[in-house]
């Protein structure tokens, strides 16, 4: 199960990443039962994210956080200003590049484990 956490401020299609992220974990075979939380945050957030679990002074586009407990195969954070740089500069739609940065997650996640 894909779970999205975000404020009203960061605007995804949720019909649009959530099925491509469980098709993506069930074509890697990754337990069903086992869920994803995506959470987009601002600047601020994923500076100070980023500080504290890698000691680096920046806004990430994407950090993941394996878990592999309760359910829970774990936590992708996502930097909703920088996707929105990232999407700007390829030359792809915000909901593009925030499937593409979820993916990335997605496999950091199963390499974890």
């Amino acid at each position: 199960m894909v779970k999205i956490f975000t404020t009203s401020r960061y605007r995804v299609n949720r019909a649009d990443i959530v099925p491509v992220a469980e098709a993506y974990l069930k074509k890697h075979d990754a337990d069903s039962e086992m869920g994803i939380n995506i959470i987009l945050v601002g600047t601020r957030k994923m500076k100070a994210i980023t500080k504290s679990y890698k000691n680096e002074d920046e806004a990430l586009p994407v950090l993941a956080f394996p878990y592999h407990e309760e359910g829970l195969l774990g936590e992708i954070f996502l930097c909703y200003p920088q996707v929105i740089l990232l999407a700007a500069e390829r030359d792809k739609s915000v909901d593009e590049t925030v499937v593409k940065l979820v993916l990335h997650g997605i496999d950091n996640l199963l390499r974890a484990g």
